[in-house]
């Protein structure tokens, strides 16, 4: 099969071995997988992050219920926000058929234990014509739901995580820092609980122009405005929650400063770096900063109702496709935030 395969740190296109399901998995074809940004920081910062990860650890017994780790000289395939179409049945499989198209959450499991779908050496994500996936964790998309937005499951249910995460409800309202694919999904999952005024600031008129067709009540340049100064002027009254959705270092630190008294911050952005915060400003405003990451089960199945049944439009976010062959180029493109914001993998395209 044909894969955009990562290896020390670098991205190539290769041709590979056909993957085998084994009992309870299934042999998929890859219809449309979603490039992520935590995959272009993983290129640029794997390297550091894996090392400050063994600095933080030290001797700790590692957790036997985690996943097990990718080694980077070895292939990795990445891509987690897959829609798939099943062509064979490893043994055992009762409840998927040949031509079944599903999503799923990027996680295998096998004898060995966990593995993460798209940063394992095991199983390959959807950067690749083919993918092995467990057909407990198989989701079937419904009929007439285009696949491209299927593909989209995952990166939503990113945001719906998040927003659950925050603990915001009715009658406050939320500042949202960067409108890339997970502020988005934050964005959509915001509207559709019906939570308002949602203010997001991006320096990219491409992506400010996404976040208002998604749902933001008011959306700016920083350059031009300071997004607490917008929310001072259109609200300033209700409980302010504030999202961190860019992961870059410093962004923590500045969303510090700009809450208000007794505010709450989500962090969904992942910052693969090193980061500063200044612990006297969360102490002085007795500010709540929790961390979010991915998701549960019932929140996946959960995005990919919400889109198979309209209540959020997301193909404004898909802008472009490229078959395996142009995931490299992909990465690159994606650096230019006024050309795209979502680009799927097509193999076969």
């Amino acid at each position: 099969m044909r894969a955009a395969v990562m290896r020390d740190w670098q991205l190539r296109v290769d041709d590979l071995p056909d993957p085998t399901p084994g009992p309870g998995q299934v042999l998929t074809k890859v219809l449309a997988c979603g490039i992520c940004g935590s995959d272009l920081h993983m290129l640029q910062h794997g390297a550091e992050v894996r090392e400050l990860t063994r600095e933080l650890l030290g001797d700790a017994e590692p957790d036997p219920m985690a996943p097990k780790s990718f080694e980077p000289e070895h292939d990795t395939v990445m891509g987690h926000e897959f829609c798939c179409e099943v062509v064979d049945l490893g043994p055992g499989v009762e409840n998927l058929k040949v031509g079944d198209v599903i999503v799923s959450m990027p996680v295998a499991f096998d004898a060995d234990g966990l593995h993460t779908v798209g940063y394992s050496n095991r199983y390959n994500g959807g950067y690749a014509d083919l993918m092995v996936l467990n057909e407990m964790l198989g989701m079937k998309v419904p009929t007439g739901l285009p696949v491209e937005l299927a593909a989209m499951t995952e990166p939503l249910a990113v945001g719906v995580h998040a927003v659950a995460k925050s603990r915001i409800t009715a009658g406050e309202s939320a500042v949202v820092i960067g409108a890339g694919p997970v502020g988005l999904a934050c964005i959509a999952e915001l509207r559709m609980k019906g939570i308002g005024p949602i203010i997001v600031a991006d320096y990219s008129a491409k992506r400010r122009e996404l976040a208002a067709l998604l749902g933001a009540d008011e959306v700016v340049d920083p350059r031009q405005e300071k997004v607490i100064d917008v929310w001072k002027r259109v609200d300033g009254v209700r409980p302010l929650v504030i999202f961190e959705a860019v992961g870059v270092p410093g962004l923590l630190d500045q969303a510090m400063q700009m809450a208000p008294r007794h505010s709450r911050i989500l962090v969904v952005g992942a910052c693969m770096q090193q980061d500063r915060v200044h612990p006297m400003l969360g102490i002085t405003k007795e500010l709540n900063i929790q961390f979010a990451l991915a998701y549960e089960p019932h929140e996946f199945a959960g995005a990919l109702e919400a889109i198979a049944d309209g209540k959020v439009d997301l193909q404004p976010w898909v802008t472009g496709t490229v078959p395996v062959d142009g995931v490299p180029q992909a990465f690159t493109d994606l650096g230019n935030p006024e050309a795209h914001a979502k680009i799927l993998v097509v193999p076969g395209s």
